[in-house]
């Protein structure tokens, strides 16, 4: 039930996402691919995403359908979606006070807490270049501007 909840969502996310950047006005001079294509490439992702996820589903069920489940829903997964909920709108929050590198890795460090569990050495070294290379990929190669925050670059 929760990844249908969430396949949904996605779907739903990703149609006002696309809605949304079809709304960027085109420009006349710059880029010859324009304010959209990022945009549009996320949106399209999203709808990806969301086909993996209806795939996995239907493999599940197929599964269940073979073994003779019987088992009720989990309730750690509407926990689990709880708290992520909490961590990605702490995560917004703290954006802008704390910085792009900073809260990007609390946030990835948390995360990959829970999924890698027992690995907190890789979760933080993933964590801290993940954030640091996407940083100098954005800030510096394309030039967008993240904030700052606690750190002065």
């Amino acid at each position: 039930m929760v990844d249908r909840v969430v396949f949904v969502v996605v779907l739903l996310l990703a149609g006002v996402y696309l809605w949304a950047s079809a709304q960027i006005p085109e420009l006349e001079m710059g880029d010859p691919l324009g304010p959209k294509a990022f945009p549009r490439f996320l949106g399209v992702g999203l709808i990806i995403c969301a086909g993996m996820l209806f795939f996995e589903m239907r493999m599940k069920s197929l599964k269940a359908s073979r073994v003779a489940a019987g088992q009720g829903s989990k309730p750690r997964a509407w926990g689990f979606i709880l708290i992520m909920v909490v961590v990605i709108g702490l995560y917004f929050l703290m954006f802008e006070r704390l910085g792009y590198v900073i809260s990007t890795s609390l946030f990835l460090c948390l995360t990959t807490s829970y999924f890698n569990r027992g690995k907190t050495m890789a979760n933080v070294c993933t964590s801290l270049g993940y954030s640091g290379a996407s940083y100098y990929l954005f800030s510096v190669l394309l030039g967008v501007n993240l904030p700052h925050g606690l750190l002065p670059f």
